[in-house]
């Protein structure tokens, strides 16, 4: 019984902010009256908090170097996303002002990286010069109004309009054929992927020994990849904001999980020193870190006026801090050298039914502040006992 009962701790501390979420989820269902379940409001949950997940992988490289931050990436993404706004507006092609915005972007977050990595200017005071320069240079660019977007194809591309929705290849009207078959085979490819995985780490002899759990988790996720499935296809389907969050949580869990760079970020986390004698350019993983924020703030810039269907000077305030909580909440240590992807999921949807949760229930927005402060700090705190307990 003592070996079962450690084995449950030892899950449940592990899996700490999985069971926070199915916590609230369940409260917040009780609290609206099941209103936040409805497919409107999962749709609207998905389509509000894109720029959240496409920031927060991106955030988590930073983070992953040492506890490091990029406060500039709310600028960056007003600025970008006025620029390719302005060059819309005087009727240049939607493609060009996209290349322009990602372009500035890379430069932005390579000149910050190059302050970091080779000047040794601290993030923390670097990027936050990034964050007053670029928030300026916004007001600049739309001379302190708002510019409206009018060009269709990039609205519906990019998760702005009516007609931004993956269309119905199968079916006729009513429940979308199309977005339930795409959710089972989402749901076949994490089984078999989940089931691979799990025979590589044991034929290695490191796979874990809780089978139940690992059964359970397979089962949990795979009827919620279903149900959410169901969901949209009884709305209005995939909402293209869903393709680019799926193409950018993709690629960086896989960057983070099997390819060198991704190793290297856990390394100098983990010790700087240490992975510099043993031959690694740590200065160049800081750089390709902070460059590839910038990258990533104009994919946001974009999917925020698109959202928008316009440019505003006020666009982008406190998107650093929804990153960076969604990745502390998720479980990135405020040390460096731990998070995963799977972790930026689960912090940035917490974080947006926290937001949406209280909204439908009519409460002020300085509450539901208050309330993802008392969440991060929690999620910190934890993390900081932790490392007591295994120091």
């Amino acid at each position: 019984m003592t070996v079962k009962a450690g084995t449950l701790l030892a899950y449940a501390k592990k899996n700490m902010m999985v069971i926070a979420l199915v916590v609230v989820v369940i409260l917040f269902a009780v609290g609206t009256s099941g209103r936040i379940l409805y497919a409107q409001n999962i749709n609207n949950l998905i389509s509000q908090n894109g720029y959240v997940f496409v920031l927060a992988s991106g955030m988590l490289l930073c983070i992953l170097t040492g506890g490091n931050i990029d406060l500039a990436v709310g600028s960056v993404v007003c600025f970008t996303g006025a620029v390719g706004t302005v060059m819309m507006a005087k009727n240049l092609p939607s493609g060009v002002a996209v290349l322009v915005m990602l372009l500035i972007g890379l430069a932005i977050g390579m000149f910050q990286g190059f302050w970091i990595a080779w000047i040794s200017v601290p993030p923390f005071i670097a990027t936050l010069a990034g964050m007053y320069a670029f928030r300026g240079l916004s007001n600049v660019v739309l001379n302190g109004y708002a510019v409206g977007i009018n060009n269709v194809s990039f609205l519906n591309i990019f998760g702005g309009g009516a007609d931004c929705y993956i269309p119905d290849f199968i079916g006729k009207g009513g429940f979308n054929v199309t977005c339930m078959l795409v959710g089972v085979i989402g749901m076949a490819l994490y089984v078999i992927l989940s089931v691979r995985s799990w025979a590589v780490r044991k034929k290695k002899g490191i796979g874990s020994t809780n089978v139940t759990a690992d059964v359970v988790r397979l089962v949990i996720v795979s009827a919620l990849i279903l149900w959410i499935a169901y969901k949209l296809s009884n709305y209005k389907g995939i909402p293209s904001v869903l393709v680019w969050i799926a193409l950018v949580l993709l690629v960086y869990g896989y960057i983070t999980r099997n390819t060198a760079i991704g190793r290297y970020f856990y390394a100098v986390g983990g010790n700087e020193k240490a992975t510099r004698l043993s031959g690694v350019n740590t200065k160049l993983v800081y750089f390709i870190a902070y460059a590839n924020m910038g990258f990533l703030a104009a994919l946001a810039g974009i999917l925020t006026v698109a959202r928008a269907s316009s440019a505003q000077p006020t666009y982008g305030q406190g998107y650093e801090m929804d990153a960076i909580a969604a990745c502390f909440i998720g479980g990135a240590s405020a040390y460096g050298g731990v998070g995963k992807i799977t972790g930026v999921i689960i912090g940035a949807t917490l974080m947006g039914i926290i937001n949406q949760g209280m909204s439908i229930m009519g409460i002020s927005a300085n509450y539901q502040r208050a309330v993802k402060g008392v969440v991060l700090l929690v999620a910190v705190l934890f993390d900081v006992l932790s490392k007591k307990e295994k120091a």
